[in-house]
């Protein structure tokens, strides 16, 4: 169940219906998806939910995890071009060999947009940023092989399609970066246990 942050003895209904929508979005069954607490003084209506991608098998690791933080606020401030803000982040570890490509942080961006795109969702005053961690281990810790990570902190302004939709395509990316292979068209992931 999708709850939310509001200003007490406000009710919007715009947000309301946010919330049903995302409570209706059908994720993979790979991701678990949880409600935190919303930010507080960033818009009167909020919502977080966190995410984790995992393997088939119970036992296997976390492969990819992330933030999905839908702000709403009725007097549409000037940088976010509208009344709605998507606040995210996804990170995964990749592998070693991508620590050194020139292209991964475009390409990082191009799975967002490119996931948001093929929802055929209006969006605008997009924002982030791509990044790569790479950890090398020494001395004690020597005998660790190297690891990379990519983070991609994005936001953007919803214009079109309802929000359920916008956290769709949101975790697309996560399951990307997670090295899931992507659904085939037309195929919907059923609901799992995790959810």
């Amino acid at each position: 169940m999708v709850g939310s942050r509001t200003v007490p003895g406000d009710h919007s209904p715009e947000f309301t219906q946010a919330l049903s929508d995302l409570r209706a979005a059908r994720l993979r069954p790979e991701i678990r998806l949880t409600e935190v607490p919303a930010p507080q003084r960033i818009a009167p209506y909020a919502v977080a939910l966190t995410a984790e991608v995992v393997g088939a098998h119970a036992d296997e690791d976390e492969l990819a995890s992330g933030r999905f933080v839908l702000l709403h606020d009725p007097s549409v401030p000037d940088p976010w071009d509208g009344a709605w803000r998507a606040v995210t982040f996804a990170r995964a570890e990749l592998e070693p060999e991508l620590a050194n490509d020139p292209m991964l942080g475009a390409v990082g961006w191009s799975w967002l947009t490119d996931a948001l795109e093929s929802h055929h969702l209006g969006f605008t005053a997009e924002a982030g940023t791509v990044t790569r961690v790479v950890s090398e281990s020494f001395a004690g810790l020597a005998d660790r092989p190297a690891s990379v990570e990519m983070e991609v902190r994005a936001s953007w302004t919803p214009v079109s399609g309802n929000v359920g939709a916008h956290l769709i395509a949101w975790s697309e990316l996560l399951c990307t970066i997670a090295g899931l292979p992507p659904l085939p068209e037309g195929v919907i992931a059923l609901p799992g246990p995790r959810r």
